[in-house]
């Protein structure tokens, strides 16, 4: 597979740019710098998938006859066709196209060398070991708006052969033809191409001059990093295994060659011995042979095709065959060459136009060789000659249409005509509309169905139901279609209604998908013709549904199915579309900017196709029973299978056993029936049968084709299983020994398809499978393909060559998922908003891209890379642009944007409602097949939601959809200017109009335009547009490749599965399939080969349904149904009824007269309700004994009742449907009545005629009343049953029109399925028009079983009668009873205070809400519940003496005494002496509360709990709490206690308030500082335009934008940011206020909001002085809202205060920054604060300097990384941190220099007495816990505490040391002196500077005094020995018990000697030291010997020089 090994792609943004820095990702760009890409060239090995092959004729196009072949385009969505070039010429592809679709090219003009490859991908190949390049060319990268690498793995294979694609450029045109393939089509298939180019583009390398080579993304790939699936071991194929291979099924072979990764090795060779090369030509001709994996055959052939072996190979094998010797060789010659031929005529049948080239050679010899080997005699046969002759033809033939240019793809196949040359058959008829039928109304030949008589031959049989079924869905949309293109100049066009169509506007195919069964994608429409949609109800698209697509008025066209339906989806107007083969090669070309009209029908096409295609495949003689289908013979022989002495055992078809009596041999034989014989038949009591059914049983045990008619309650299903029951017990009478075969069940719908298996599953509890929708049957679950699949020991029992090519295939798609999921995000995200030029740049032409960039006047332009960019202000969304006007004529471009938003559905009543099955899911459920639904899980579905959005963000400089953008924005870390919210909806509004805009300039009249900036508004749109299809071009043919290599993949795993399928269902011994099903499994059946089918519900299936379901080898066919129930449901009407569709098998046999049983006694209804259908439908229909027996329906006065009215119907908008309120309201009350009358809800259903009254019903049924109640369409409960029926009929309207009321066939249905009680509700009336319901009405009138009101009988008040015709008069019933009270006298002796009601009789279940009187105990006290509840105990309260202690107490009535807890306090004393606080009752307190005061270790008394003074005895810590109260350096009184500061050492850090004003105005919020640090409040900063985002201690960027200041007199020219170049105007404002008085304002400034005749006392009080002047004119501070005289304030702005701080309101000191007036002034203090800020940050090059001199103390610090690894990486990652200053670089240097000290002190540790490092250990990780604590800065203070406490540590540890050196030697006096010192340096108090002075002079004294080391000698003494000796370090060593001596001169070992203190080794030879010495470094603190290798390194050169 392609790519094991391979990481996957992870898309990362790259910089790229031409001839420019484009520095992106830092935020902003600026112009003018340069910019080199250097990329290695690398080579692009590109893959080829071999094409499908099953292909149709063109519509519209003579048909090619040759040589006893037909030429024809495929259609066939199961083997869909990858062009092999990618875009295959739209001329051979099926699709209707009058002219050829030329490809455009582009020329770029101006004398530029083509550009490498750039446009969406660039896909670098890194190759690893094992890749080979055959042919040595030379191999060009290709390039493109995204770069995947592929790191090849070792074993990586192609499927693709040699040649390799050279890199296209968006700009590249030329045709570059060298060695290898030349394109025929358009871009090939052969890997990424650039931007545009018109033909191949082979061979040779390119030019490129390095200034132009645009990347986009690259992301090199981890090294080493691969796939979880290693690449695959390549496995050799050899002579024995290709032996072993030629004795397996054709299946296999092509499996397992298909997917060996050896097939390309072998076929690689370049010789091959003979008989080895024979052998391969056997292999291959039989793998070609298998019929049911054509792709893998079309894999397989791909191979050979590009193969050494058939180039070279067979060529020199078929020329040796002139030269041979040896007679015996030659004569084998003519098989052999027959296997060759065979050969030839696969590969052109599947690749006509590439294999061409490949097979001259061979075809050139081959002639040649034959005539040579006749010469000698050998006889080659006739139909070799002939074949040679047939392809000889083809080749010819395919040349000359290749010459013309007409032939350009691998898409073409060759078919067998008829050998009646009559006209077009329907076997070579496409399937999809052809172009003339669309456009010329070219009506087809139609045959009707012939249901009076036989049929001349199968071939019309056949051909006529073929074109009904195609006609069927066919004509729906080509009148659609023409309507259509007739109304395309009418202006309602949107609003029109089409009868057989359904239309969506704007429709884009968005991006491709990867689903299981192959490439789907998402396609998008619009929604707003569709608000009122109710999408779970709607049957709009719905899976399978057919669709048309088209953008130039059915020219073209693109044919589809919808793959996945999702509601959600559907309500923002999108969809799934599997589009077919032809169309798929179309899609090339489309670009998610293409709009679409696309044209649905309602037909489930994937069922017609399936069938469609079985009807064309199937040979006439393999149909079975012809006899009877065709030719209508009455007269029916037995099974084959059956022989006169064939016996049936009936045992189990006999429900109870035989009594003992009867078990004898006798009885034996009464069970074993010899079936052909009717005397030996038991009777039909025996066999729990009646008459009919008997008869039924049979038949169709006897007959070869049995068809058995049950009318409603007859029995079907119940005689159905008996025949399974009978057939699987005598299994062995039918199958064979050779193949097993099972029992085919078929039903119409997957609920008679689960009542079937459910019932076979009684007596049938394994061996079972079901092929149908998803199942509600428990039961079944496990039966389903899916649960079969998963089992382990069906995976196990897998033959080897279907797992080995599972593996390989689906690896190959997740590899191919993987590449097209990246781009496919990217083609998606192109549709969210206007993309970045960064992304665009390879689309641009290098002059316009230099015309962009350089287009705004100023000096820089900045902008942010996640909003702002150069395009947008190109388009009119900049803020530039867009503050000035650009937003004014939105609403002109959009009308009505206001009425977009579209008003949601209603939300439904908050209370949960009856969940009906919505029709549009009980139709999906009956078309999805199980096994394909692939529904992604919501998680999964987000997290992609997510990740485009994600990658929006980084490739749109501006989003339509901005949720996203504002949750995320207080995470950004860049500050960034914000456009207003006001001024963000218009762009959106602007943008979202212009990208729905469809017009986009050409490429001629681009390239015309020089100045992009010159283009007005719309010019510049249309060319963005351009721009963006290029783009979008050139991802669509980038993923094309990773497209068909999925689809390819897929298409391989689908028959693949059906192979495991296969496997399945050959081992089953029955197999439940629903029509739908047996339509798409029909292969497989033609191969599992059932002998006995049986069709349920057969009356329903049309004709050829049933007849594609029949395989050759059925020799049993048992049809079960009622023709006079519901009949096949047909799409057109006109050829249901004109044509006869409608008819199935079943009926047009029985009205042909062919025998037939009618079962005759039905079992369901009462006699007075079958007396409506007998005999008005059916003749003779009888009662069974059981039904006489139903008890009456409780509470109504007839057991049948209609209710006649006359309230009018509504009819439902969208979906054609009708509903009726006053009926549904009828029902629902009827409903809840028949509840109240005790019946249990499962026993009743509402049936309706109508969907749309399901709705109406709904909405008043909530779930909590009416849960279990079943709701359902009549058609949808055919073969179901119910007690009570309650029928709502829907139709009411002054026309009368009664719809399909007036159909026999549903009234029979709609009346047949109550068993005791039947109420309908309808317009009688109305009805009695019609014949059938007239004969119904006038039964019901005979018997009164009608009337306009329905008689209430209350059961507890029989005389009681209500009459009902409304829903409010069931008011009368409240409960179900009558009006009248109930009056129960419940058990409590209290009166039920319902009103009557029939349910709960006996009040069992009743709640009596009446007080309770019981009296609970002795004393007399009552309950005080309510009645119904349970009394429980008696808790009145009484005084009871507690007998454990005597205390009196209030108790609860009910508690005993001696269970009472007594409540007194304890008088008890405890262990302290302290007193019990428990209660009496309660056991006594283990821990005292009460406080005492204790000394604190600190000498500080503190009060405790007893408790814990009591712990405090056993070492327990205890804090204390004392004030500190010390004074701190700043001043302040610590405001910390004893513990926090621990106990003065280290003091709590300040937090008084700071209180001072900082630069920017803010009060500083940090606690006491001496200095304090950049304000952390939210930025103040903003203008017209924008306001800055960062923290307000942060430089702010300044606002790039035109300064918005002006008025009619004045303007300023500068930026915002700068200050401004023009005068204040003070001309008086003429504006007039809203209250009608003149403005007191100045020109060109906000009006003030008071007035001075309003507010003349406000605005009159004196503030600067000239408030009374007559002609004084106002400012308002915008910041604040205060006003005042501008002569004043102008004044008081203009004064300098020598602060550096903005001006403040003189009234509420608000800094003034918004006023334009005064911004010249705002400004210059801004940039003097910015100033401010910038120093108090620091400069940057001495805060880098900083850094490096940090980073290198931190890492020349061993010490630290040793014994503090975790602070060292902290101090490593604030180092590394990008935001740095001053003052974070000063604290870090700090803590480094106090963890370097805690550090050191930490490894001396080891020098000390272990029993003294526990204490020590503890004092310095208080040092570190307070180092710890997160500080901006260290205070003066804590600088203090930390320096004396580590100056404290680091005495004490000196001492400690000595100590340990002098142990044992130490004199009582020294070690009194020692003490003292410890006592101060282990002290808890703070180190003094006092403490400090003394500790030294002791110190020093105690040192002088102490023994350095073990020496025995003082340190005095020590020093005066050195300096005598007078040797360097290093030469001082010790003996192995530790007596000291030197060695002179270079300090090595030279010689052995002994010690003379203990004798033993001292020395050592060779300047080797003895190994019991060692080193003495007490004596000169030396770290190494002298001669050592350390020494000899001169590493320890410093020391040395030290020393020296």
């Amino acid at each position: 597979m392609a790519g094991a090994g391979r990481e996957p792609c992870s898309w990362q943004p790259r910089a790229g740019g031409r001839g420019r820095a484009d520095h992106w990702d830092t935020g902003f760009i600026r112009r003018g710098g340069n910019r080199t890409n250097n990329v290695s060239g690398q080579a692009a090995r590109l893959r080829e998938s071999p094409q499908a092959s099953n292909y149709t004729l063109l519509p519209g196009q003579r048909e090619e006859r040759l040589g006893g072949w037909i030429w024809r385009v495929p259609q066939s969505s199961k083997n869909k066709p990858r062009s092999q070039g990618g875009q295959a010429n739209s001329g051979a592809t099926g699709h209707w196209n009058k002219q050829e679709n030329e490809g455009r090219r582009v020329r770029h003009q101006g004398g530029q060398a083509h550009e490498r490859a750039s446009g969406p991908w660039n896909e670098q190949e890194n190759e690893g070991r094992g890749r080979g390049y055959h042919g040595g060319q030379a191999h060009e990268r290709d390039r493109g708006p995204y770069n995947v690498e592929e790191n090849e793995g070792r074993g990586r294979r192609y499927q693709g052969g040699q040649t390799h694609e050279k890199a296209r450029g968006p700009w590249n045109e030329q045709e570059n033809e060298g060695r290898g393939r030349r394109y025929q089509g358009g871009q090939g298939q052969e890997g990424a191409r650039g931007l545009r180019n018109g033909q191949g583009n082979e061979g040779r390398g390119r030019r490129m001059q390095p200034q132009e080579n645009p990347h986009f993304y690259q992301n090199p790939t981890p090294a080493g990093a691969q796939l979880s699936e290693q690449p695959q071991q390549v496995k050799r194929i050899g002579y024995k295994f290709l032996e072993s291979l030629l004795q397996r099924d054709p299946s296999e072979v092509v499996i397992t060659l298909a997917s060996s990764s050896g097939l390309k090795e072998l076929l690689s060779q370049t010789a091959m011995k003979p008989n080895f090369l024979q052998l391969v030509c056997q292999v291959l001709r039989k793998a070609c042979s298998s019929r049911m994996d054509r792709q893998s055959v079309q894999q397989l052939l791909g191979v050979v095709k590009e193969s050494n072996f058939l180039k070279i190979c067979l060529p020199q094998y078929v020329s040796d065959m002139m030269t041979e010797a040896v007679p015996a060789v030659r004569h084998q010659y003519p098989v052999h060459i027959s296997n060759i031929i065979s050969l030839l005529q696969d590969l052109v049948s599947i690749f006509p136009v590439s294999s061409v080239q490949k097979i001259s050679i061979l075809l050139t010899v081959l002639p040649a060789s034959i005539n040579a080997l006749r010469a000698s005699g050998v006889d080659i046969t006739e139909e070799t000659e002939k074949n040679l002759n047939k392809v000889q033809m083809l080749v010819q033939h395919l040349q000359e249409k290749r010459r013309e240019g007409t032939l350009r793809a691998d898409n073409y196949i060759l078919m067998q005509p008829q050998t009646d040359g009559q006209e077009e058959t329907y076997r070579t008829m496409t399937i999809y509309p052809t172009y003339n039928e669309v456009h010329l109304d070219e009506k087809p030949f139609l045959r009707p169905n012939n249901v009076s008589g036989r049929y001349e031959s199968t071939s019309i049989y056949l051909d006529t139901h073929f074109r009904l079924l195609r006609e069927d869905f066919v004509r729906p949309l080509r009148e659609g279609i023409l309507e259509l293109l007739q109304s395309f100049e009418d202006k309602g066009l949107r609003k029109k209604k089409f009868d057989d169509i359904r239309i969506y506007f704007d429709t884009k195919i968005i991006t491709p998908l990867c689903s299981p069964t192959g490439i789907v994608y998402k396609v998008q429409f619009d929604i707003k013709p569709l608000k009122f949609v109710r999408w779970q109800n709607s049957k709009r698209l719905l899976y399978g549904s057919l669709i048309c697509m088209s953008k130039d008025h059915f020219e073209t066209c693109l044919f589809a199915t919808v793959s996945n339906r999702d509601n959600a989806d559907l309500a923002h107007g999108i969809v799934q579309l599997c589009f077919n083969a032809q169309s798929q090669a179309l899609l090339a070309e489309v670009q998610p900017s293409d709009s679409f009209l696309m044209v649905e029908t309602t037909a489930y096409f994937e069922a017609y196709l399936h069938v469609l295609e079985g009807l064309q495949e199937i040979q006439e003689e393999d149909i079975p029973f012809q006899k009877y289908i065709v030719e209508c013979d009455a007269q029916v022989k037995k099974p084959a299978y059956l022989t006169m002495d064939t016996a049936y055992n009936f045992a189990p078809l006999m429900e109870d056993p035989l009594s003992d009596e009867e078990i004898h041999p006798d009885g034996l034989r009464r069970q074993n029936v010899h079936v052909l014989d009717p005397k030996q038949w038991l009777s039909a009591e025996t066999l729990r049968l009646d008459e009919s059914q008997m008869q039924a049983l049979n038949l169709a045990l006897t007959k070869e084709l049995a068809i058995i008619q049950g009318p409603p309650g007859t029995g079907k299903t119940y005689v159905g299983l008996k025949i399974v029951q009978a057939l699987l017990t005598n299994k062995h009478v039918w199958q064979t020994t050779v193949q097993k075969s099972p029992i085919l069940v078929v039903c119409y719908t997957n609920h008679a398809l689960d009542q079937f298996l459910e019932g076979i599953y009684t007596f049938q509890k394994h061996g079972m499978v079901r092929v149908g929708g998803r199942s509600s049957s428990e039961v079944l679950k496990q039966f389903t393909l899916r649960e079969l699949r998963k089992k382990c020991e069906f995976r196990h029992s897998l033959p080897m060559h279907l797992r080995r090519a599972y593996v390989n295939i689906t690896s190959e798609m997740k590899q191919a998922e993987q590449e097209l999921h990246e781009g496919a995000k990217h083609l998606e995200c192109t549709t969210y908003g206007v993309l970045h030029e960064r992304q665009l740049e390879a689309c641009i032409a290098p002059h316009h891209w230099d015309s962009l960039m350089n287009g705004l006047d100023g000096e820089e332009f900045y902008y942010s890379a996640s909003q702002h960019s150069m395009i947008l202000e190109w388009l009119g969304l900049g803020v530039t642009v867009f503050t000035q006007d650009a937003a004014e004529n939105i609403e002109a471009e959009n009308p009505g944007g206001q009425q977009e938003r579209e008003q949601e559905w209603e939300g439904e009543e908050e209370e949960e409602l009856l969940e009906i099955p919505e029709e549009a899911d009980l139709i999906q459920a009956d078309r999805v097949i199980e096994d394909e639904e692939a529904a992604k899980p919501q998680g999964r579905k987000e997290e992609e939601h997510r990740a485009v959005h994600g990658l929006a963000r980084v490739l749109l400089a501006m989003k339509l959809e901005d949720q996203e953008e504002e949750t995320a924005q207080p995470q950004r870390k860049t500050a960034e200017w914000e456009v207003t919210a006001a001024q963000r909806k218009k762009m959106k509004q602007k943008m979202k109009a212009e990208l729905c805009k469809l017009s986009a300039m050409s490429e001629l009249e681009a390239k015309a335009i020089q100045d992009l900036w010159q283009l007005d508004l719309n010019s510049r749109w249309r060319l963005y547009r351009l721009w963006l299809q290029t783009y979008q071009g050139f991802i669509r043919r980038q993923i094309l490749r990773h497209e068909q290599q999925y689809q390819a993949a897929a298409e391989r795993l689908t028959e693949l599965r059906l192979q495991e399928d296969f496997c399945i269902l050959k081992e089953a011994q029955v197999v439940g399939m629903t029509t739908t099903g047996a339509a798409k499994y029909r292969q497989i059946l033609q191969k599992v080969k059932p002998r006995i089918v049986i069709i349920e519900e057969a009356a329903e299936v049309l004709e050829a349904h049933t007849i594609t379901t029949l395989s050759k080898a059925c020799q049993h066919l048992i049809l079960i149904g009622d023709h006079q129930q519901l009949r096949p449901s047909a799409n057109v009407y006109d050829l249901a009824k004109n044509f006869n569709l409608e008819v199935s098998l079943f009926e047009r046999l029985v009205k042909v007269n062919f025998p037939f049983v009618r079962l005759k006694y039905q079992h369901r209804m009462r006699p007075e309700m079958a007396q409506l259908l007998s005999p008005h439908i059916y003749q003779e229909l009888e009662n069974h004994p059981s039904v006489l027996k139903y008890e009456n329906i409780k509470g109504v006065l007839s057991n049948l009742f209609f209710v006649e009215h006359d309230f009018p119907e509504q009819e439902i908008q969208e979906g054609k449907s009708h509903q009726n309120a006053h009926e549904a309201q009828f029902v629902v009350e009827l409903c809840k009545y028949f509840l109240c009358q005790d019946y249990l809800p499962s026993q009743i259903t509402i049936l309706t005629t109508y969907t749309g009254q399901l709705f109406c019903l709904r909405k008043l049924m909530p779930a909590k009343t009416f849960a279990g109640v079943k709701v359902h369409v009549v058609d949808k409960y055919q073969g179901e049953e119910n007690d009570i029926i309650l029928l709502s009929l829907v139709r009411s309207n002054k026309e009368e029109r009664t719809g399909f009321l007036q159909i026999p066939n549903r009234i029979c249905v709609a009346l047949s399925r109550a068993k005791k009680g039947l109420y309908c509700i309808g317009n009688m009336r109305m009805l009695s028009k019609v014949p059938l319901w007239s004969k119904i009405i006038h039964t019901l009138r005979e018997k009164g079983h009608i009337g306009r009101s329905l008689v209430l009988c209350c059961q507890n008040h029989p005389e009681t009668k209500t009459l009902v015709s409304t829903a409010a008069d069931f008011s009368k019933v409240p409960e179900g009873g009558c009006s009248r009270p109930c009056e129960f006298r419940l058990s409590c002796g209290h009166v039920c205070t319902r009103a009557c009601h029939p349910y709960d009789i006996e009040h069992k279940e009743y709640q009596c809400l009446k007080p309770c009187q019981k009296v609970l105990c002795a004393d007399g006290h009552r309950c005080p519940r309510s009645c119904y509840e349970p009394c429980g105990p008696c808790m009145v309260i009484v005084e009871k003496t507690i007998s454990k202690c005597g205390h009196l107490q209030m108790v609860p009535c009910f508690t005993p005494d001696s269970e009472f807890l007594c409540q007194e306090p304890c008088q008890k004393k405890l262990n302290c002496g302290h007193a019990c606080n428990k209660f009496c009752g309660q056991e006594c307190t283990k821990q005292c509360p009460e406080l005492v005061t204790v000394m604190l270790k600190c000498g500080h008394n503190q009060q405790l709990k007893c408790w814990i003074a009591e712990e405090m005895k056993d070492e327990k810590p205890v804090e204390c709490k004392t004030k500190c109260s010390v004074t701190l350096e700043c001043g302040h009184v610590c405001a910390g206690s004893c513990h926090t500061c621990f106990e003065g050492r280290f003091h709590k850090p300040c937090n008084s308030p700071c209180k001072r004003f900082l630069v920017c105005s803010h009060k500083c919020q940090q606690p006491c500082t001496t200095e304090c640090p950049p304000c952390q409040l939210e930025c103040q900063n903003h203008c017209v335009h924008s306001r800055c985002k960062k923290k307000c201690g942060m430089r702010c960027f300044p606002c790039a934008e035109p300064c918005e200041w002006q008025c009619q007199h004045y303007r300023c020219t500068n930026l915002c940011s700068e200050p401004c170049n023009r005068p204040r105007c003070n001309v008086p404002c003429a504006k007039l206020l809203c209250c009608g008085h003149p403005c007191i304002g100045l020109c060109g400034e906000p009006c003030p909001k008071k007035c001075l005749v309003c507010d003349r006392e406000e605005l009159a009080q004196i503030f600067f002085g000239f408030e009374e002047d007559p002609d004084a004119r106002f400012v308002q501070l915008e910041d604040c809202g205060h006003v005042f005289e501008s002569q004043g304030l102008d004044h008081y702005m203009d004064e300098d205060d020598n602060v550096i701080k903005l001006k403040v309101c003189p009234i509420c000191q608000t800094p003034i920054r918004k006023n334009l007036r005064y911004g010249t002034i705002v400004k210059r203090r801004l940039d003097e604060i910015e100033k401010v800020k910038e120093k108090i940050q620091g400069p940057a090059q001495e805060i880098e300097s900083s850094r490096q001199r940090l980073r290198a103390a931190l890492l020349g610090n061993a010490a630290l990384q040793r014994n503090l690894p975790l602070k060292y990486l902290m101090l490593e990652d604030k180092l590394g941190a990008s935001d740095l200053s001053t003052k974070s670089i000063g604290l870090i240097e700090n803590q480094l220099n106090f963890y370097e000290r805690v550090a050191d002190l930490t490894n001396s540790l080891s020098k000390i007495d272990a029993s003294e490092r526990k204490a020590l250990r503890k004092r310095l990780d208080e040092v570190q816990e307070w180092l710890d604590k997160p500080r901006l800065s260290f205070t003066g203070q804590e600088l203090s505490d930390l320096q004396s406490e580590i100056q404290r540590l680091t005495y004490l540890l000196s001492l400690l040391v000595r100590c340990k050196g002098a142990s044992g030697m130490i004199a009582p006096a020294l070690a009194a002196e020692i003490a003292s010192a410890r006592e101060i340096l282990e002290g808890t108090k703070k180190f003094t500077a006092d403490d400090d002075a003394a500790m030294k002079a002791a110190l020093e004294r105690l040192y002088a005094a102490l023994p350095r080391s073990g020496l025995g000698i003082s340190e005095v003494e020590r020093v005066q020995i050195v300096r005598a000796i007078g040797c360097p370090r290093g030469h001082w060593f010790k003996c192995r018990n530790g007596h000291v001596y030197v060695i002179g001169d270079c300090g090595g070992a030279m010689e052995r000697s002994t010690c003379p203190e203990c004798h033993a080794v001292i020395g050592g030879t060779n300047h080797t030291l003895d190994s019991t010495n060692s080193l003495a470094s007490e004596m000169d603190g030396a770290t190494h010997a002298a001669w050592s290798e350390t020494a000899n390194n001169l590493l320890n050169f410093e020391e040395l020089h030290r020393l020296l």
